[in-house]
């Protein structure tokens, strides 16, 4: 209850929230405190849960998401001249998870459902990969975004449909946590529609995977397409956030055992002004210190089109000074896009591949850390991969 209440006083501070439907939520529980009272709970999981939760949130470490759809993974393929096949996708996501070393800077793995049930081209199973390392394996467990009737041109999630029964094999595959991502877009508005859908979508998937024993990951992407200043970023943000914990209580959603994935607090992409890294960091964590309490482990930030460069800049500003929470990374293309390019596909740039990794994984630790610096970085670590209209 403690985490509920701390929600309402937050969200009321808010303008993008309609004050009448919080005041209205707040006359139901005077009538009828009785009512309100629940038990924050996550059935026969919750020691787990808070364990999992804790292993990934350890210091200097963060996660790897290599949980790209098929289409999207083919694009990255693309890139580098290979076909979209399955032994193509095996050959690259093998590349990545056995990589020596690995688990001194990554924590946790989000995978896509081939390759949870993937085994390497040498027969051991790709979870098994990760296990040896201490790396806890993940899972993506949305279907993806659809338009949402009534709203201003905006998305919603699905996949609520069957998701417990799938979370259970899951479970049984090796997975321990899972992840959910749905977007919200402010040249769209958002709308009040869009919000709540996103908050509601995203607290039932959480209480599915917590009664299931997945640690779930919270994933409302503010996009960064737009025009906007890094105040109307604030702003938004502040109110998906409110929303979200709000349903998150709602669902007797155990905060000790769920993680973060938020969007860092940046200027749209197209807006004219550049914010610095230190300025990022102080509209991120005010967003975070107004809005998330402290039972949360940890925030694993999205890149979101960031250059590598720039994530990792971005996140060793927001750890120059103790946080409530582990604040790490969770990145794809801000870990992957030197891999491809060493890579190029051929087996014999393997290893080379590998060591790319290992250095945007190391680099992230140290942000992690606090101790990073840009000295020595490439070129190719300082381009932007923002894609207007992104699709994972």
């Amino acid at each position: 209850m403690a985490s509920a209440s701390f929600v309402k006083l937050n969200t009321s501070s808010s303008p993008f929230i309609g004050q009448r439907s919080f005041n209205q939520r707040s006359r139901s529980s005077s009538r009828s405190p009785a009512a309100r009272v629940s038990v924050i709970r996550a059935g026969s999981y919750s020691e787990e849960l808070v364990q999992t939760a804790k292993t990934i949130a350890s210091p200097g470490r963060g996660i790897l998401a290599i949980d790209e759809s098929n289409a999207t993974c083919g694009k990255r393929l693309a890139s580098i001249g290979l076909d979209n096949t399955e032994a193509n996708r095996q050959a690259y996501r093998q590349l990545l998870l056995t990589t020596p070393g690995l688990g001194q800077y990554i924590s946790g793995s989000i995978l896509f459902e081939e390759t949870l049930f993937q085994s390497t081209t040498d027969g051991k199973k790709m979870v098994d990969c990760l296990r040896e390392q201490n790396i806890v394996p993940g899972i993506k467990v949305d279907k993806g975004l659809v338009p949402l009737p009534g709203s201003n041109n905006e998305s919603w999630c699905q996949g609520l449909d069957g998701l417990a029964s799938r979370s259970a094999e899951y479970y049984k595959q090796g997975a321990r946590f899972a992840k959910w991502r749905t977007v919200v877009s402010i040249p769209c508005g958002p709308s009040a529609l869009a919000v709540k859908e996103a908050a509601w979508g995203l607290a039932r998937y959480a209480a599915i995977s917590q009664d299931n024993g997945l640690v779930p990951i919270v994933e409302p992407e503010i996009l960064l397409d737009g025009d906007h200043s890094i105040d109307t970023t604030l702003e938004v943000a502040e109110r998906v956030w409110a929303e979200v914990f709000y349903y998150l209580a709602e669902n007797n959603v155990m905060f000790e055992g769920i993680l973060l994935k938020p969007s860092m607090v940046t200027p749209g992409a197209d807006h004219k002004e550049k914010a610095d890294p230190e300025t990022i960091a102080k509209y991120t964590l005010t967003m975070l210190k107004r809005r998330v309490p402290p039972a949360v482990p940890g925030i694993m930030f999205l890149s979101g089109g960031q250059s590598e460069m720039e994530a990792t800049l971005n996140l060793h500003a927001m750890n120059q000074s103790p946080n409530p929470w582990h604040v790490s990374f969770s990145y794809a293309r801000a870990l992957q896009n030197s891999v491809l390019k060493a890579w190029q596909g051929r087996p014999e740039n393997v290893e080379a591949g590998q060591k790319a990794l290992l250095a945007r994984a190391k680099a992230n630790s140290l942000a992690q850390l606090g101790k990073y610096s840009a000295e020595g970085e490439s070129e190719d670590a300082k381009k932007g991969m923002f894609v207007k209209g992104y699709t994972y």
